[in-house]
């Protein structure tokens, strides 16, 4: 039987889709849970341990018998009056639990970073592992993804990164901004686009992808796990068309969709619990050309995509499902 192996996040979207990947390779899994354990799918060769990254040293005990370590829990938000928790659990949670790992024993670790620690493409050129996305003098959720993925790729382990693009397919039950434009999309709620592109993957695949970077992944390498670059305009035709609905036609200038931006920040800054309605971080990823190239997962992991059409259909169907339309 393969070691056992410490994971975070396994209640989340994608770390759902990562802890079925462990244990479909047959790993038994000690699953980090914040809050009710009763939240992870009971089985043999699963147990859950109460805990919280941002305690990391608390959990030395608890990792201590764990050959291996993925860590994939994050604090994920929009909103202005997250970015202080972001940056504790993201960034100073991960340098404090990669450390406890090492404290506990643990021979090799795999993170989860994102394509937003990359950037989007280059004069033309499509986004690699080479690439790095500024972070100085940024705050929110997709800086404290470049921070956490430096602070981890100099921890004192070794340490292999994942870097999923957009994920999407069953179980994104937040949702994610992935999740959020299927629902939109399927709701008739979108009824205008930014001109941008980003890479889809199934979520499924990005599961299988961490198990890869486990077993095969290069200590101190990071690897994109894509699927298929696409404008923002086709993503949104395609879930329509495989949802049966009238994708959204009118391409918004950029100039209102930022304005309407800013006014919803200067809302959620003053109004006490306000959540953003168009997140002026999401806006400004919008007009990204988020597109990479997977060569390096392809030839060191034997990393292989699946159709991003059939992920589509899946999430789609989740959602149907769940009530969620």
């Amino acid at each position: 039987m393969p070691d056992e192996v410490f994971l975070t996040g396994a209640t989340g979207f994608v770390g759902g889709h990562v802890l079925g990947a462990l244990r479909e390779a047959g790993y038994p899994v000690r699953a980090l849970v914040r809050g009710d354990p009763g939240r992870l799918p009971a089985g043999p060769g699963l147990r859950a341990v109460s805990g919280d990254v941002r305690e990391a040293g608390r959990l030395v005990p608890a990792i201590r018998g764990c050959r291996y370590l993925v860590h994939v829990a994050a604090a994920y938000s929009f909103s202005p009056r997250d970015r202080g928790e972001m940056e504790a659990v993201n960034v100073l949670g991960t340098r404090s639990l990669l450390e406890a790992a090492r404290l506990a024993g643990v021979e090799r670790a795999v993170v989860t970073s994102s394509v937003a620690a990359v950037g989007p493409i280059r004069g033309g050129r499509l986004a690699t592992e080479s690439d790095w996305a500024e972070a100085t003098g940024h705050r929110g959720y997709h800086a404290s993804k470049v921070r956490q993925e430096r602070a981890a790729l100099r921890a004192n382990l070794p340490v292999v990164t994942v870097l999923p693009t957009a994920p999407i397919g069953p179980g994104d039950a937040r949702p994610t901004p992935t999740g959020r434009m299927v629902l939109d999309v399927m709701l008739g709620r979108m009824p205008a686009y930014v001109d941008g592109a980003m890479n889809l993957v199934a979520v499924e695949d990005v599961g299988r992808a961490h198990v890869l970077a486990l077993e095969r992944g290069r200590p101190s390498r990071r690897y994109l796990v894509g699927g298929r670059n696409l404008s923002l305009a086709e993503v949104m035709a395609m879930i329509a068309q495989r949802a049966g609905v009238r994708a959204p036609a009118w391409r918004m200038p950029y100039a209102v969709a930022l304005a309407a931006g800013w006014a919803d920040e200067l809302r959620c800054r003053t109004v006490p619990g306000a959540r953003p309605r168009v997140p002026l971080e999401g806006v400004r990823m919008s007009r990204q050309r988020m597109l990479v190239r997977i060569d390096r997962a392809r030839d060191e992991l034997g990393y292989r995509p699946s159709e991003v059409e059939g992920a589509v259909d899946r999430a789609i169907a989740w959602y149907r499902a769940h009530g969620c339309t």
